[in-house]
């Protein structure tokens, strides 16, 4: 019973991290590398990690400087970028690629804040997914005499107090990333 209850920790857990790397991802009107995260460049034709391809500076607070080992990728990179729902658009001089990132207007930042919110219902409604599953699945070991009911009832109160949690981890999430948002 401990260990299943460990793997349904470790899946909301999961969920939790999937959902902080979706925030980094989202930008906040300050220059943050990691939003290139996701983005992969042709690399003599193999999809490759951005990060893989050159070295990646914030020389202020509201630019990445982006410079590739080979010149040969300048072209490949901007694409990518220009490809992306980043909505930058990359200054390239022959030697690097410079991301510029525009003030945020307040209406950006509340449809911002509004997505933020969003991914942390979606993230929440996984967690409590995971603490059905979890629950169905001690009820069936209790149907099969393989836990007591008194098993039963402290593995669903371990599995609740896992929820709350969680569901509180992603709430502060939520709260911090809508405040780096909001914040101008």
């Amino acid at each position: 019973m401990e260990e299943k209850l460990k793997l349904y920790e470790e899946k909301m857990e999961k969920s939790l991290e999937v959902l902080e790397s979706e925030f980094s991802s989202i930008r906040a009107g300050r220059a943050n590398p990691h939003v290139l995260d996701k983005l992969r460049v042709d690399y003599y034709g193999t999809p490759t990690p951005l990060q893989q391809v050159g070295n990646i500076t914030v020389p202020e607070a509201r630019m990445i400087v982006i410079a590739p080992w080979e010149k040969s990728l300048l072209k490949s990179i901007e694409k990518t970028i220009l490809t992306s729902d980043l909505g930058l658009n990359p200054t390239n001089d022959g030697t690097v690629i410079r991301l510029v990132f525009p003030e945020l207007t307040e209406e950006r930042r509340k449809d911002l804040a509004k997505d933020i919110k969003k991914k942390g219902e979606a993230a929440k409604v996984a967690i409590r997914n995971l603490r059905r599953d979890a629950n169905e699945v001690f009820k069936k070991m209790e149907k099969a005499s393989e836990i007591s009911e008194d098993d039963l009832e402290d593995a669903e109160e371990k599995i609740q107090k896992m929820t709350d949690k969680y569901a509180e981890k992603i709430d502060k999430a939520v709260e911090a990333k809508t405040k780096e948002i909001m914040t101008v």
